[in-house]
């Protein structure tokens, strides 16, 4: 009875959030549809993840249920498992779970909330600093991109997958809004780090590079962000170093790391292993980025998979010809933080992740930017295009007018 008090409650809170946000950021009615759509769609998929691990097997479980074998705390207590990584994960379960005594379904879909919330503030970015839309066959692409199948499944059910997604997301919406949210950006980074404490490294400092690079950003406030962004990056770096059991940062090292992270997770049952060792740099960037595609599909989440990846791909081909200086100057802060996130994260799973379904599940907490990377150069492209041809036209009219006035004038 709890269980379902705590849903019915929360529903109606996010449903009302909905509105809310829509109203604050202007969003037309369409688009308010479109999040009550999306908190249904994301909905469903908290409870087919539920299905899933019962029926495949996952770490999502045992998060809920307190069987990780890797955290073995004896006489345990909530604060004993507060730390990062897993025992954070296990620390966010502990009330819920062994005092309220909630199910694991309803365990998924109280962290699918917080991938909802996530997306949410990924879609309001995008409606306020995307100049235009874009369509294939028809289809606009905002806010079509929003109902990709990995986006929500991956963020659906208790893990740090969801958690992460949530807190990067609202860290670079709060990064966005830097004057009212600089606050909100400390809390999400908190819990980015905590969950993922490499992460949450590659964020700040990618975050710090963006506002250096930045021109979108109050000069005042520029100097200020810049050194908070930096000295934070190298302050937590020692913290890092000692949460992951790394001695640096070296290219060796991480891949070492990554690989013996990934190693427990590369069974047949979360997806198909590959031989990166003998891939080439570029065919292993195409493949974290781009496989699984038809030919890879081995169950049902690989082949819609293929799907998107295939946009992935599709949408990747136009980067050259839409890439400009002043599409990179333009580009708002979020996604700037983003992709410099994106880059050195890439760089190091491509190196190091050998299962598709596992290269699935650890790139969709950046791989949406990516998306949006690539859609926003399009954007840019065709309103910088309409631009033009706005002032070309209003010059041959203001000519002509000139023209006309001369020949009346002669007359």
């Amino acid at each position: 009875m709890l269980d379902v008090f705590i849903i019915i409650l929360l529903l109606v809170l996010i449903y009302k959030s909905n509105i809310t946000f829509s109203h604050k950021y202007k969003l037309p009615n369409k688009y308010l549809f479109h999040l009550h759509y999306l908190l249904v769609y994301h909905l469903f998929f908290s409870l087919f993840y539920g299905w899933y691990i019962i029926n495949f097997g996952g770490d999502s479980r045992g998060y809920w249920l307190f069987t990780m074998e890797q955290v073995i705390v004896h006489d345990p207590s909530w604060m004993k498992f507060f730390g990062e990584g897993t025992t954070f994960i296990l620390w966010l379960t502990y009330i819920p779970s062994r005092i309220l005594g909630l199910s694991y379904f309803t365990g998924n879909i109280l962290f699918g909330f917080l991938g909802f919330i996530g997306i949410r503030y990924v879609f309001v970015l995008v409606y306020k600093y995307f100049p235009t839309n874009h369509e294939i066959l028809g289809i606009p692409l905002y806010p079509t991109v929003f109902y990709i199948t990995n986006l929500h499944f991956w963020t659906s059910g208790v893990g740090k997958d969801a958690i992460a997604f949530w807190a990067i997301a609202w860290f670079l919406f709060s990064i966005q809004q830097y004057k009212e949210k600089w606050w909100q950006a400390s809390i999400a980074f908190f819990f980015v780090y905590m969950c993922r404490p490499h992460m949450g490294q590659a964020l700040i400092g990618g975050a710090a590079i963006a506002i250096i690079l930045g021109t979108d950003i109050n000069r005042a406030y520029k100097f200020g962000l810049a050194s908070l962004a930096l000295i934070g990056s190298i302050y937590m770096s020692t913290y890092t170093l000692e949460a992951l059991k790394l001695e640096d940062f070296d290219l060796a090292t991480l891949e070492a790391f990554s690989s013996s992270k990934s190693g427990n997770l590369n069974t047949i049952k979360v997806g198909s292993g590959v031989n990166i060792s003998s891939y080439s740099l570029p065919m292993k960037l195409f493949t974290y980025l781009f496989r699984p595609l038809f030919f890879d599909a081995h169950n049902i989440v690989s082949f819609i998979s293929s799907f998107e990846n295939l946009l992935y791909l599709w949408l990747s081909l136009f980067i050259y010809k839409n890439w400009s200086v002043e599409a990179l100057r333009d580009m708002p802060l979020f996604l700037k933080a983003a992709m410099v996130t994106f880059i050195p994260v890439t760089f190091a799973f491509m190196n190091a992740l050998s299962n598709l379904g596992i290269a699935m599940r650890m790139k969709n907490m950046l791989m949406i930017y990516f998306l949006l990377f690539c859609l926003y150069l399009i954007v840019h492209k065709k309103y910088t295009l309409h631009l033009r041809n706005l002032d070309r036209k209003k010059f041959f009219q203001r000519r002509q007018a000139i023209i006309d006035a001369k020949k009346k004038n002669a007359t």
